[in-house]
């Protein structure tokens, strides 16, 4: 399926109004099939991903929400999420969709990096930001997705990092991840499936830049057996 149909959003608005275990063993047919046409939709960003990248796993986000250590005690999460995970140990850098009624979004980066590949990103960015610095600067990407999102940094410089490095607004961050929203009207569109993997396009560079860096040692070395 190449189009998103209507009558999953129209779910979860219900199911927003109606977050509770009743409701959903009432409508779980209606839910199922939701989801069997969502997942047929999956399958097609993969196929078209799969002309330019290798996509190794698929993983579709439990609608039951993890409520243990949460206020908000509904049981469902109101939107759908898959993630897209690239295959090989040389490939780095995952793609993310989110589907929400007024809040849709695509993703793509490195969202909180392991401690070492952390590290490493962050040298990186020490000893030359000059390569990220024109991907990020790349006229389609910006229009596309300004720049990483910044709503996950240290406040002033990690540790071992100085806050008067030039390239202190990269080293802050903890996670390295850019977003694009698409508003409902885009989502049901004949186009979405064009729009969402043109997007998910713009990120190769700097998934190909990244994969390169996490690979090998400061001195450019590979770490791959």
């Amino acid at each position: 399926m190449n189009t998103i149909p209507k009558t999953a959003f129209e779910f979860l608005k219900d199911l927003k109004k109606n977050n509770h275990r009743d409701w959903m063993q009432e409508h779980k047919k209606r839910y199922q099939s939701n989801e069997k046409e969502l997942k047929a939709f999956y399958a097609a960003v993969v196929d078209r991903l799969n002309e330019e990248d290798e996509i190794e796993k698929t993983k579709v986000f439990r609608i039951n929400r993890d409520i243990r250590f949460s206020k908000d005690k509904t049981p469902y999460n109101v939107h759908r999420s898959v993630s897209f995970s690239r295959a090989g140990a040389h490939r780095r850098g995952g793609y993310y969709l989110r589907l929400e009624p007024g809040n849709s979004q695509m993703a793509g980066g490195f969202f909180g990096p392991e401690p070492k590949d952390l590290l490493r990103i962050r040298k990186e960015f020490e000893m030359d930001d000059q390569e990220i610095r024109e991907i990020l600067s790349n006229a389609e990407f910006q229009k596309a997705f300004g720049g990483f999102n910044t709503d996950y940094q240290v406040k002033t410089a990690p540790k071992g990092f100085s806050k008067e490095h030039p390239a202190i607004d990269l080293i802050k961050n903890k996670s390295f991840f850019v977003t694009k929203s698409f508003t409902d009207k885009e989502v049901f569109s004949e186009g979405f499936l064009d729009n969402l993997t043109y997007h998910y396009r713009l990120l190769r560079p700097y998934f190909d830049y990244m994969s390169d860096v996490l690979t090998t040692d400061l001195n450019g070395v590979s770490l791959l057996k």
